[in-house]
């Protein structure tokens, strides 16, 4: 049970903006042969939304220290990133899983106050397929 915990933190880690591959540690485990696969998708799916969610939460509280010198970010920045969010709407969600990409997208989900329910339902999608097409590639080459 601990290494599907194991799976769960760094697929945690992973969602968040600290650097992780979970992928690479779902395919080892894939490779052993040792594990429930549907167990390992489940656990790697549920920390990554999980983090995903982290980002979204940040996103929402971030926005209220947008007037401190040290916010991360400037007021054209905040523009821009809602011009490009309102232009692709709740539907660009679905590549939160996406590498360089879809960390930032899931706080700026939040700085735009995205529904939570809308929010879990891409998020999830498209996490769950990934790790789901991982497990799957694994498994055709064993």
């Amino acid at each position: 049970m601990d290494l599907y915990f194991g799976l769960f933190a760094s697929a945690f880690l992973s969602a968040t903006l600290l650097p992780g591959s979970s992928e690479a540690l779902l395919s080892g485990l894939v490779v052993q042969g040792k594990s429930d696969p549907f167990l390992l998708l489940l656990f790697a799916t549920s920390g990554n939304v999980l983090g995903s969610v982290f980002n979204w939460i940040c996103g929402v509280y971030l926005m209220h220290f947008r007037d401190r010198r040290w916010f991360p970010a400037s007021p054209r920045q905040i523009e821009k990133v809602s011009v490009w969010y309102h232009k692709y709407g709740i539907w660009s969600l679905l590549l939160a899983w996406a590498p360089i990409i879809g960390d930032p997208l899931t706080v700026v989900a939040g700085l735009m106050r995205a529904p939570l329910p809308l929010f879990l339902f891409f998020v999830t999608t498209g996490k769950l397929a990934r790790y789901w097409l991982i497990i799957e590639g694994v498994e055709m080459f064993l």
